[in-house]
């Protein structure tokens, strides 16, 4: 049988931000809880009015409210799209614990698996977190979402934004 996944039944979508914020200054995303997590999916959204490598820090916590946030040690695998408005093809990044986009004038998006099981994350850190690094450019933006494959399927899948 044919489309037995529902993107709304089979995952948690959960905004990392308040739509679209200047990477001016650096951002720091929310928080989710991976309790209830078999794989996550950081997808973001970058437009970028002046050329600059900005890097991605996906980290983990304690708490959603990021308490104890430190870096994940452990490789992920990651996906880009370096140009949104000419091409709809990602490319395979190298797995890595953070990653970057080209210091060029596009829009752009970049996408982390993270595996909860991958040995970074315990019962003391069981929360992901996501940072990006700090432009200088009030005009260049970012979004993202957290795309949370839960462990067990629901109309109403418990919340990921509390402990």
């Amino acid at each position: 049988m044919e489309g037995l996944i529902s993107l709304p039944f089979n995952f948690k979508i959960v905004d990392a931000s308040a739509g679209p914020v200047t990477t001016n200054g650096g951002v720091t995303f929310d928080y989710v809880s991976l309790k209830n997590a078999i794989k996550v999916w950081i997808v973001l959204q970058f437009t970028q009015a002046v050329g600059h490598a900005t890097s991605v820090q996906p980290k983990k916590a304690t708490a959603v409210a990021g308490t104890g946030a430190t870096n994940i040690t452990k490789n992920a695998q990651g996906w880009k799209n370096e140009d949104t408005a000419t091409s709809d093809t990602l490319v395979a990044a190298t797995a890595a614990t953070s990653f970057a986009v080209a210091n060029t004038v596009k829009k752009k998006q970049i996408i982390i698996e993270i595996d909860p099981a991958n040995g970074d994350f315990d019962e003391n850190y069981d929360v992901l977190g996501c940072s990006v690094s700090d432009s200088s450019q009030a005009t260049n933006f970012v979004a993202a979402q957290y795309f949370i494959q839960t462990k067990y399927q629901a109309a109403t899948p418990p919340a990921a934004i509390t402990d």
